[in-house]
C-alpha cells in the first residue's frame, strides 16, 4: 500500500504499511489537531510558583478542564531563551495518566504549550502571530507541525497569580511522534545530517518559507547545548529521505516581538529585515519552491484574516509584512538571483 503526500512541485510516494503496524495507534487516532476551532480550557494549579521558579526540570501536578472533562496532568516550564526573557514561560503538558476516550486530548502524551511571554496585551498578540506562522507552513506543506489554539483561564491555587492575567490565548504543538505517525515516517534523533539525505523540494520550501516570515533563528546544524540536530528544527525520516521540520518562530519578523533581536553575527539589525539563509540549491528546485509559496498567497493571507483575538492593527501589520514578499515574488527571476547570491 502507498500513501502519497502532495507537496507543491513534487509528489512523495511513501511505502509505510510496516509503520502503521508499529506506530502508536492512539497517536494515529488522536483528534486534537484535526480541528482548527478554539478550545476553551481551565488550568488549575500552583501557577504562581510555576512561573516564578521557572524550573524546566520539575513537573508539578495540575488539573486541566476542557469540554466538561477533567484531566490530571503534570506541567513544567520549558524553553531556552524564553525561560530567560519571559515573565510567563512556555509550558509542557504531560498526560502520563492518559486522557479519557471522550476527551479532545485522547491519545496525547507530552505536548508543548506556547503562551504569552510577558504580562502585556502585546505578548498575547505575539503568541497569536507565532500560531499563525505554524499555520502558514501548514498551507505550504503537510509535513509540518500542526497546532491547536486554546483560550485558557488560569486558576492559581496559591492566589499568587495576578487576576488581570487569568485568561489568554495559547496554542499546543503537535508532538514529533504524532507528526511522524501522521505522515508515515519516524523521528530521526541524529546529531548531524547530510544535505544529500534531505528531500530537495521540501528543504527548498523551508528555505523560502523562513524568508517569507522573516525567520533567521534556525539552522540545519546542532547548536551548543543541543543533544540532537537541528537548531529550531526536527528531522523526520520518510522512506529513504529526511525532512527538516521547522518550529519556534518567536524571533521571526512576522511577529516582531519586543524582545526579539537577530543574532549579532548576522548582517541585519532588526528581525523585520529579511535574510535568506538557505543552502545553495539547484536552480530548478529553488524556482519551484518560490513558485509554490507564491501560489499559496491567498491561503496564507487568509490565515491572518481568520485569526481570532488578534487586534486589527497587528493583523494588518503582519499581513503587510507578508505582502512585501509576494510583491518581490512577482519577479521570480530577480528573487532567485538574490537567493543565489546569499545562499550558504
Amino acid at each position: 500500500m502507498q500513501r502519497a503526500h502532495t507537496i507543491p512541485g513534487v509528489v512523495i510516494k511513501i511505502w509505510w504499511c510496516w509503520l502503521i503496524l508499529i506506530a502508536d495507534s492512539t497517536v494515529l487516532a488522536a483528534p486534537l489537531f484535526d480541528d482548527n476551532t478554539v478550545i476553551d480550557v481551565e488550568l488549575v494549579g500552583p501557577i504562581g510558583s510555576l512561573i516564578k521558579d521557572k524550573d524546566d526540570e520539575v513537573e508539578v501536578p495540575f488539573v486541566l478542564n476542557a469540554n466538561g472533562v477533567e484531566h490530571q496532568i503534570q506541567v513544567r516550564a520549558r524553553g531556552k531563551s524564553r525561560l530567560r526573557v519571559c515573565n510567563f514561560p512556555p509550558l509542557r503538558f504531560n498526560f502520563s495518566k492518559g486522557a479519557p476516550e471522550n476527551s479532545v486530548f485522547a491519545g496525547q502524551d507530552k505536548l508543548k504549550l506556547v503562551t504569552h511571554c510577558r504580562n502585556k496585551d502585546i505578548a498575547q498578540t505575539d503568541a497569536l502571530q507565532e500560531f499563525a506562522t505554524y499555520r502558514i507552513f501548514n498551507e505550504i506543506s503537510d509535513i509540518g507541525y500542526k497546532v491547536r489554539l486554546l483560550r485558557i483561564t488560569y486558576t492559581d491555587t496559591e492566589n499568587r497569580f495576578s487576576p488581570k492575567l487569568d485568561e489568554h490565548y495559547a496554542f499546543l504543538i503537535e508532538s514529533q511522534a504524532g507528526l511522524a505517525a501522521r505522515v508515515g515516517g519516524e523521528p530521526a534523533n541524529v546529531t548531524g545530517i547530510s544535505l544529500k539525505s534531505l528531500d530537495d523540494d521540501h528543504t527548498a520550501l523551508v528555505y523560502v518559507f523562513q524568508y517569507l516570515v522573516g525567520n533567521t533563528d534556525w539552522s540545519m546544524v546542532m547548536t551548543e547545548g543541543d543533544d540532537v540536530c537541528c537548531h529550531n528544527g526536527d528531522i523526520v525520516d520518510i522512506g529513504t529521505s529526511r525532512f527538516y521540520i521547522p518550529y519556534d518562530f518567536d524571533l521571526a519578523g512576522i511577529s516582531n516581538a519586543k524582545y526579539a533581536y537577530p543574532d549579532p553575527s548576522l548582517p541585519i539589525r532588526k528581525v523585520t529585515q529579511r535574510l535568506y539563509r538557505g543552502f545553495c540549491t539547484e536552480r530548478e528546485t529553488l524556482a519551484r519552491a518560490i513558485s509554490a509559496v507564491a501560489g499559496h498567497k491567498a491561503e496564507i493571507l487568509d490565515v491572518l484574516n481568520n485569526m481570532p483575538g488578534m487586534p486589527e492593527r497587528d493583523r494588518s501589520q503582519s499581513s503587510n509584512y507578508l505582502k512585501e514578499f509576494f510583491v518581490r515574488a512577482e519577479d521570480p527571476e530577480k528573487m532567485l538571483q538574490s537567493f543565489e547570491r546569499r545562499c550558504l
